[in-house]
């Protein structure tokens, strides 16, 4: 007996045409997965099953189902879309927000390496703040660019095999070390004295200086303790990187292997590098692959 008060349960039969397109609309999850839902829950009553049945196989609520199912009997398929919501009517359509995505990804304006809002909008006869908003609709940012490089290198699985494994295993009785340079640093000496911090008031120093010329920085990460060892050099040649490891060698207790992970900088493989080797077998160097970070 139907409960008093409560209106029948409208039957869902959709035409041949109808079910044809419901079965287009819930073949959309990924692009418009709400409208995908909806032709679902119709498909689904209109093979006899139950509200709650319906709710529980497609994991949605009883009141989901009764809504779309009231819908789809007052206005058929078109009922599964949503309603016009309240506001002022689009000032732009899809074709011009396809041309503004298009333009985007594969033009660039004249004499600039990327488009900016205010040049996009210039250009496509819109406000800037509605080029703001399609770019990051879709997730466009002319303005960044991210650098990559592939390696070439032949060995690049055993090089890094072997590098990872010193980080995330390291031998006994050993200390590894992570080195680089950083070269060309400017060696600055300020006009007048620095202001010290004080209460209210930060650190304080001229805009002018004095050059003398630039330093090169030798720099061994400890990766077990994360202490660093550095040096200052005039240049990075392989005498100036052989000199590193002589004093490397001496702040190193005597009874460990020493192993050092480095680039392939044309310096750490020069003959003089090759000698001093020879001569401290307790060293060894691991090259990252090449063009590697």
């Amino acid at each position: 007996m139907a409960r008093i008060g409560r209106p029948p349960k409208s039957k869902i039969e959709p035409t041949d045409d109808e079910r044809a397109e419901l079965e287009r609309l819930g073949r959309r999850s990924r692009t418009n997965r709400h409208i995908a839902l909806r032709a679902k829950v119709i498909l689904a009553l209109a093979s006899g099953l139950a509200n709650i049945a319906v709710a529980a196989k497609l994991h949605c609520s009883d009141s989901t189902v009764r809504k779309w199912r009231t819908r789809f009997a007052e206005y058929r398929v078109d009922g599964l879309y949503d309603e016009p919501r309240p506001g002022a009517p689009r000032q732009i359509t899809d074709d011009e927000v396809e041309d503004i995505v298009v333009k985007t990804l594969e033009t660039k304006p004249k004499g600039r390496t990327h488009w900016s809002t205010r040049k996009m909008a210039e250009k496509a006869g819109v406000s800037h703040s509605t080029i703001g908003r399609i770019w990051r609709t879709f997730g466009l940012q002319p303005h960044v660019v991210q650098g990559f490089k592939i390696s070439d290198d032949p060995l690049f699985i055993e090089k890094t095999r072997d590098i990872v494994g010193l980080y995330m295993d390291p031998p006994d009785h050993a200390v590894v070390f992570s080195f680089d340079e950083k070269p060309q640093i400017q060696a600055l000496e300020r006009a007048q004295p620095i202001l010290p911090m004080d209460f209210g008031m930060p650190e304080r120093q001229t805009g002018n200086y004095l050059r003398h010329g630039t330093v090169d920085l030798f720099a061994a990460l400890n990766v077990l303790t994360g202490e660093v060892f550095a040096e200052t050099k005039k240049q990075h040649r392989a005498k100036d990187f052989v000199a590193f490891l002589r004093e490397l060698d001496g702040r190193t207790d005597a009874e460990l292997e020493v192993h050092v992970i480095l680039d392939n900088l044309s310096a750490h493989a020069a003959p003089a590098v090759k000698r001093w080797l020879a001569r401290h077998p307790r060293f060894h160097f691991h090259f990252t692959p090449t063009y590697s970070c």
